[in-house]
This record gives structure tokens, sequence and C-alpha cells, in this order.
């Protein structure tokens, strides 16, 4: 009798720890939570008279279903929009978070369409990003003191975006994946 040989076989702890249990993890964390951040103003408002705002657009229960949710909300053009004819919301930037909050994907919001954001590839790079939109903050702080809130919003938004790309460890893998399904033209 023959036998063959067993390298190629992987051990099953390592099956586990590399496969089943981060599937796991990412069940335990559904449904996604899909949000749009923007600026809300009144018609005719100056450039101080602008807020931050989150508008939520619902949940899904896969990471393709909330992009797909988020581009159909996006291409409709109605995010924000309220009882309140007077008020506008300009959407910048999508985020799709889990149950615990951790970012599982964000895109900015331009032309009627959601550029997605290439998620971190190691923890080095997020402290990189971190040191960078916090700097960006910063200078947002300072514009803001010297009433430049033009500038102040534009500097948020640069570090919002900057932040978009630090997809929680647990969905990196997912959300790079993501970038590699091929797209309906």
């Amino acid at each position: 009798m023959i036998h063959s040989s067993q390298s190629t076989l992987a051990p099953i702890g390592r099956i586990l720890a590399s496969r089943v249990l981060p599937e796991y993890q990412r069940a335990q964390k559904l449904p996604l939570r899909i949000s749009c951040l923007g600026a809300v103003s009144y018609a005719g408002a100056t450039d101080a008279d602008y807020r931050d705002r989150s508008v939520l657009l619902g949940e899904a229960a896969s990471p393709e279903g909330a992009i797909a949710l988020a581009g159909l909300c996006v291409s409709r053009g109605d995010i924000g929009r309220g009882d309140d004819t007077g008020l506008c919301f300009e959407p910048r930037l999508i985020v799709i978070q889990d149950r615990a909050l951790g970012l599982v994907l964000a895109g900015e919001i331009r032309a009627g369409i959601i550029l997605w954001q290439q998620p971190v590839a190691s923890d080095s790079e997020a402290r990189r990003i971190v040191i960078e939109a916090s700097r960006q903050r910063g200078l947002a702080f300072a514009a803001s003191g010297r009433g430049d809130h033009a500038s102040a919003s534009a500097l948020r938004f640069r570090a919002a975006l900057l932040e978009a790309r630090l997809v929680d460890p647990l969905w990196r893998e997912t959300a790079a994946e993501l970038f590699h399904l091929p797209q309906a033209a």
C-alpha cells in the first residue's frame, strides 16, 4: 500500500484560524449600516452656516448589498431631502460600518457616483494616515479660529477622506477583494 504525502494538506487549526474564524466574526457584526456624511445648510446661507451631518441610508446583510444600496441612493440623488424645502444637504461621503461601528468601506461622492477608497494594507499605513488626518484637522481648527470657514470645511473633508481608508482590520481583506470583482459596464 502506498501512502500519499500529506504535505499539501493544511492543518485544521490553521484552516480554522485563517478562514472559518474571520468569517464567523464578520457574520457576528452584521447587518451593515450605510450612512452619508455631508454638509447641511439653508438656502442662501454663508459658509459659516454649514454644519456637518450624517444621514442614515439603510442596512444590508453583506458588503456587496451595502455597496448596491449606497449606489442606488446616490444615483437617485435624493439623499438628505426631507420636508423642509429650504434645507440643502450636500452629500460628500458614503460610509459602510458594521454593527460595532467598525469601518467596512467608504467612498467619496462625486458627480453622482461613489469613488470607493482603497483600504489600508497594513497597520503602519493606517498610522501614517491617522497622523496626516490629525494634521488636517488641526489646520481646519486653526482656519475656523481665523473665521475662514470655507477652508476649515475643506480641510475637515480632506481629513475625513483620508480616514475613509481606515478600514477595520477584520474587514480589510473583504474590502480589498471587493475592488477585484468585475464591474458592470
